[in-house]
């Protein structure tokens, strides 16, 4: 969810400024094209892992040439094209302006994000910030909202949660939030 792009740097762990020592990679690895994950070592782990003897491991499809090479072409585009640089530093920060104006809405107790990554609250009261006796009603209701107005926004509990393409435009950003904003006042009107 925070790799390849999606924090507006390459991984998560760029953001936050981390030395993983692991890493599992999946579906932004082929931008979901083809199903393929992946394990990155740091130098520390794979030096262990080399002076150890054999590093026996792999099932049948490991390393499966066609989904290799879709990944290393959906990473020459990612570079080509500087499609993460432009979340990093056009639309994802456009992205994070628009969504934190969510946060004025009397149904949402926070609003938050990294990216093109972003997260709001809903919450009974907007000042205390308290969730909903019925957890998960106001999300699913939402959710629904969202998906009839032709945004794909996910509900977690009632926690909204958006991941848009890296490709999005601001234009395209506008519409996801004047339709988030359509989904709430419905949201609203439903739980009243």
């Amino acid at each position: 969810m925070c790799g390849f792009g999606r924090t507006g740097q390459w991984f998560g762990s760029n953001y936050y400024d981390l030395q993983p020592d692991l890493m599992s990679l999946a579906k932004g690895i082929t931008s979901g094209y083809l199903p393929l994950g992946a394990v990155m070592v740091s130098d520390k782990v794979a030096e262990v892992i080399k002076t150890s003897g054999e590093f026996n491991h792999g099932f049948t499809y490991s390393g499966h040439p066609t989904a290799a090479a879709v990944a290393l072409a959906n990473i020459e585009i990612l570079q080509k094209e500087a499609i993460i640089e432009q979340a990093g530093t056009i639309t994802g920060p456009y992205l994070q302006q628009r969504w934190s104006e969510l946060a004025a809405y009397p149904l949402v107790g926070e609003t938050r994000g990294a990216g093109m990554v972003a997260a709001l609250e809903i919450t009974n009261d907007k000042s205390r910030r308290t969730r909903f006796d019925d957890k998960g009603t106001a999300g699913t209701l939402c959710r629904d909202f969202c998906f009839n107005n032709g945004l794909v926004m996910r509900a977690v509990g009632d926690t909204m949660i958006i991941s848009p393409p890296l490709v999005i435009s601001e234009q395209e950003i506008d519409e996801l939030i004047e339709k988030a904003w359509k989904s709430l006042d419905q949201t609203a009107k439903a739980l009243t």
